[in-house]
């Protein structure tokens, strides 16, 4: 059973990026009596000045002070280090994680794809690494201020070399029971692959065809046509995935995002702001590995072409200006 993570219930956070995510997590944690320490980029002087503005479906609240810094190695190191950067930032994950991450800590990684815990693994070992997936939907929709929409449940997995499935684990429990604490619903999962999977049945269809179509999830489940490629990509996804999941889950899917309030996807924020977009983790990582199994994804391989088309055309046309 691993023991990386403290016994202790007064474990320290850093957040490696105070975006939808980071931001919205993080407050959470803070407000429920845990230290945090937020790496903060571009919002750096408004979050120091008028800290953090979460408007939420759960309830409005502003976080005021936040321990917010701008470099990692004036962060102090901490017992879990929560990466919510975005998978195009991982580059910078070698300089960032050994300041701020203790000798006996673990690497959270929440963010998007397929593969992240592996990569980060390489630079501090399999055995200080854990991973989760986001049903959530947060927006950042100015400095410093989140738009919380609905949902907010974290299924949270230890990751083992080749993700071979861990169990549940001591640290696991014990890091399940902080963010408990702060009123954020953990489902605690023995197998890190199939969470990864199962959130790519979501991502893969509807982050793609938001920046293809242009569209919100709303307007995309209102189209017949379109929910009727969202589920067949999300059958790709299932034929195609490494670990079980039963077809049911795509009901259960589709469901959820007919409840939810008008949405759009991360990836077609990114796409409207000129960032680059996560193409590799969430499309290029899955597509590798589901065609090396031997599936057929030829939805799936056209949306890929088309969003590396479409990013690599945005990113030329930003670099004009720049």
């Amino acid at each position: 059973m691993k023991e990386t993570s403290p016994s202790r219930p007064d474990r320290s956070y850093a957040i490696l990026g105070t975006g939808a995510l980071g931001g919205f997590y993080g407050s959470r944690l803070q407000r429920a009596g845990l230290d945090v320490h937020f790496l903060v980029n571009s919002d750096y002087q408004q979050v120091c000045q008028s800290g953090l503005v979460v408007e939420s479906v759960e309830g409005d609240f502003t976080l005021n002070p936040v321990k917010a810094y701008q470099d990692v190695r004036q962060m102090p190191p901490c017992d879990v280090v929560v990466v919510t950067l975005k998978t195009t930032n991982n580059h910078l994950l070698p300089q960032l994680l050994p300041p701020v991450l203790k000798d006996s800590g673990v690497v959270l990684i929440l963010q998007n794809g397929l593969g992240v815990e592996a990569e980060v693994a390489k630079i501090v070992g399999d055995d200080r690494v854990m991973g989760g997936v986001c049903y959530i939907g947060s927006n950042k929709v100015g400095p410093g201020h989140i738009r919380h929409l609905g949902y907010g449940e974290i299924s949270l997995g230890d990751y083992g070399p080749d993700y071979q499935p861990q169990g549940i684990t001591k640290r696991m429990v014990q890091i399940a029971g902080d963010w408990e604490r702060a009123g954020i619903t953990i489902e605690m999962a023995t197998d890190l692959l199939l969470v990864r999977w199962r959130k790519l049945v979501w991502n893969i269809p509807f982050n793609g065809l938001s920046v293809v179509l242009d569209a919100r999830t709303d307007e995309m489940m209102a189209s017949l046509e379109i929910r009727n490629l969202v589920e067949q990509l999300m059958r790709e996804v299932v034929a195609g995935a490494e670990r079980y999941i039963p077809n049911s889950f795509i009901d259960k899917m589709l469901y959820h995002t007919e409840k939810i309030n008008p949405y759009n996807t991360s990836m077609k924020l990114d796409y409207d702001r000129g960032k680059p977009l996560e193409v590799e983790a969430i499309f290029g990582n899955p597509l590798r590995a589901a065609t090396s199994a031997g599936a057929d994804w030829p939805r799936i391989a056209m949306l890929y072409q088309q969003l590396q088309f479409l990013n690599a055309k945005k990113m030329a046309e930003i670099a004009k200006f720049t």
